[in-house]
């Protein structure tokens, strides 16, 4: 009989400590042991085995991965596909032109035929986890070095993943979980074949944009539609007009019934990154070096881009996914900053940590396995503080902050492997490998690229760099002194007229021909310059490296050590983009003295901050007759249009799109965002405070229905009072 070491030692920490309902990301494997007893006690009715099964059709069958960071939802036996407006974002971008704005306009497939095909865009279905935890513990153990166990763990991966696959469309990944003290097995099956069905305009979808972003109350709604299509046997296809709609295993019913405070509500989706466990040194690096630099590199380059984007409409179209990208993540480094200082987290761990030291210093076996574990953490995150700030910075102003340098950046590895002097089989595999990726590569790059902002946001970010990383900005811009007066607006103008990077022909002549390719580079001043950034970068991962080892190493103990010291208390691991579930309530929260946020909004908010001068909050005109007509049956309730609502699911990045699911396993919204006086949820989880924002399925169902006309797409749904 194998040997189920996690299952043990998770069993372990259950046995009189009560699971509360707000805080987790529960493995879905564990929820029948962890979990579901609570889950029961607050109104679940459904089964363990009709959440998550193996063998036959549960929740999970309905819920994918969707474009690589977001999730999505079946609500049809025809593969259709729900997720949020702003997941599907790029993609609608991706279909518009300034003839066929819809980002603008919106898009409603009238039929099948009209859906577009979306390449680059697929779903996966989670098929298993199990738990391998024992195929590596055991020898991870005897090994006495962190980058031995690091070669070890690569290697027995390689070897699971290899003997599992065995189809192009079947994906075998092995991940670590409570930062390498488990690993579980985890298989997909991916659908290549995804088509884009609906949306509404943006004035719906992305209602109150950046001013709203993160804050309650929301009116936004932020749902995209999406189909998903097989060969005719229902198995995963690339695309072709012969495939027909998918067949899931499951889709979710749709509630019509409403909510009301106090429901039990769980979310099914696929959280990005948490860090929980954090220790004080940790969270003090995330304040005042990674979200501080990026509050203000981000800053000054997407004030610069909304410039542009507002000036033109062609521009706006082309920036619209780029921008929101950016500033999401910029709004979100301010909230979190904002919220660990307000609620004295880094005190929080600090108090942590002493009882952990108390707690293994009390016994010698203790102190011999886990004592040293704080201090390799603060030592690693202190000694790598400088190499990591620069890094950053190199980073967000230069290889994120310049187009044309990070997208140069990408011929590095091709020039590096050209400039060999003697090349095996798998070189030349992989040149032709990355020669043939090439067409594609630059067509989507130049489909989306406009120089002129390019050119004035590279020199804003260039000048930038030279001021926040004076020691490191001689090496890369010696020139810009001596060449040209400290002028970097002449030193920027320079390399756009003299590169052939700007010019997608001119650069396909460069790489058609791989005997001249690497002098062409080389006389390249962009690329030269993006040479220089990665061999700088390289440089500065080099210095770092030996202290992330010690990191590594520290979190390492430090986790086994916290699981070993609370034996009574269930510990979820960190999100990893790996399916989770998470269970609470529909509560109003209280932010401030004297005030209450109310758990629902309704259309009568958005027409409260209709502002026809302010893009954020312009409001289409026939949304404003359905209000006033009081259009809203039959979704309405007592003669108002829900729109959105809160409950106190624990999620992140990542859970974007994922379902809201009633006690009955119904579909009653689609989550989207979390609130403001909670932004540092990603660190520390505040239950009085953290709330899941989520788009009522209701008001989804009136913008399909009322507002758009696609009753065809009603029609395939299965509604239930």
């Amino acid at each position: 009989m194998k040997k189920q070491y996690f299952l043990i030692a998770v069993w372990s920490l259950v046995a009189t400590f009560p699971v509360r309902a707000d805080e987790g990301m529960w493995l879905l494997p564990l929820i029948e042991r962890l979990t579901m007893q609570d889950m029961h006690d607050k109104g679940l009715v459904l089964t363990a085995e009709q959440l998550y099964s193996i063998n036959g059709s549960s929740l999970k069958d309905a819920v994918v991965i969707f474009n690589g960071g977001c999730t999505g939802e079946l609500i049809s036996d025809r593969g259709l596909l729900l997720t949020n407006h702003h997941c599907g974002y790029s993609y609608i971008q991706q279909h518009s032109s300034v003839e066929h704005d819809y980002l603008q306009d919106g898009f409603w497939a009238p039929t099948p035929s009209d859906e577009i095909p979306t390449p680059g865009l697929s779903v996966y279905f989670l098929e298993e986890i199990t738990d391998v935890s024992d195929q590596f513990i055991p020898v991870l153990n005897a090994l006495a070095t962190e980058k031995e166990r690091q070669t070890k763990t690569d290697e027995l991966i390689k070897q699971i993943t290899r003997s599992d696959a065995e189809s192009q469309y079947r994906r075998v990944i092995v991940q670590p979980f409570f930062y390498g003290n488990a690993f579980y097995k985890i298989v997909y099956t991916t659908y290549p074949d995804v088509r884009f069905v609906g949306a509404p305009p943006s004035s719906i979808g992305k209602f109150g944009a950046d001013t709203d972003n993160w804050m309650w109350p929301r009116h936004t709604g932020d749902f995209s539609l999406f189909r998903i299509y097989a060969d005719k046997d229902g198995n995963p296809a690339e695309y072709s007009p012969d495939n027909v709609p998918y067949t899931p295993k499951h889709y979710f019913p749709i509630s019509l019934a409403g909510i009301r405070s106090d429901d039990f509500a769980m979310v099914m989706g696929y959280p990005g990154s948490t860090a929980r466990y954090y220790t004080s040194w940790q969270v003090d690096e995330r304040i005042n070096v990674s979200n501080s630099l990026r509050i203000k590199i981000r800053g000054v380059r997407q004030e610069l881009m909304m410039d542009d984007m507002l000036a033109d409409r062609q521009v706006r179209i082309q920036y619209a996914s780029k921008y929101a990208g950016s500033s999401n993540y910029w709004k979100n480094a301010i909230g979190m900053n904002r919220a660990l200082q307000k609620l004295g987290i880094i005190d929080r761990k600090r108090a942590q940590e002493a009882s952990f030291a108390e707690w293994a210093s009390a016994d010698p076996q203790r102190a011999s396995r886990y004592g040293d574990a704080p201090d390799l953490i603060r030592r690693a995150v202190e000694g790598r503080k400088e190499g990591q700030r620069s890094l950053i910075i190199l980073n967000e102003c230069l290889s994120r902050g310049s187009e044309i340098v990070g997208f140069a950046q990408t011929f590095v590895n091709y020039y590096n492997l050209l400039k060999r002097p003697a090349k095996d089989a798998r070189d030349s595999l992989q040149i032709a490998n990355m020669y043939n990726a090439f067409p594609k590569r630059i067509a989507s790059f130049f489909k989306d690229y406009h120089a002129p902002t390019d050119k004035k946001i590279s020199a804003a970010m260039f000048q930038l760099y030279a001021e926040m990383d004076a020691p490191h900005s001689d090496e890369l811009f010696l020139s810009v002194k001596k060449k040209y007066g400290g002028h970097f607006d002449r030193f920027t103008s320079a390399l756009f007229k003299h590169t052939v990077m700007t010019d997608s022909h001119r650069l396909k002549t460069v790489l058609e021909n791989a005997r001249t390719t690497v002098k062409a580079l080389e006389n390249d001043p962009v690329f030269r310059l993006a040479l220089a950034i990665s061999k700088k970068e390289q440089s500065l991962r080099n210095e770092t490296a030996p202290y992330n080892e010690q990191l590594n190493k520290g979190t390492r103990l430090y986790m086994a050590g916290l699981m070993e010291m609370n034996p009574a208390r269930p510990l979820y691991p960190e999100a990893n983009f790996t399916m989770r579930l998470t269970y609470g309530q529909v509560k109003s929260y209280q932010p401030a003295d004297g005030v209450i946020n109310d758990y629902r909004t309704t259309l009568k908010g958005v027409m409260e901050k209709e502002d026809p001068d302010n893009w954020e909050f312009v409001v289409p005109e026939k949304l404003k007759a359905l209000y006033r007509a009081g259009d809203f049956a039959p979704y309405g309730e007592n003669g108002e249009m829900p729109v959105n609502f809160i409950f106190t699911g624990d999620i992140t990045g990542g859970n974007s799109g994922s379902p809201v699911i009633n006690a009955r396993g119904e579909l009653i919204g689609v989550a989207f965002d979390g609130n403001w006086e909670a932004m540092s949820g990603d660190i520390a989880f505040e239950p009085t405070l953290q709330r899941c924002i989520n788009v009522d399925i209701r008001y989804v169902l009136f913008i399909i229905d009322k507002f758009a006309g696609a009753t065809h797409l009603i029609d395939e749904m299965t509604l239930v009072k």
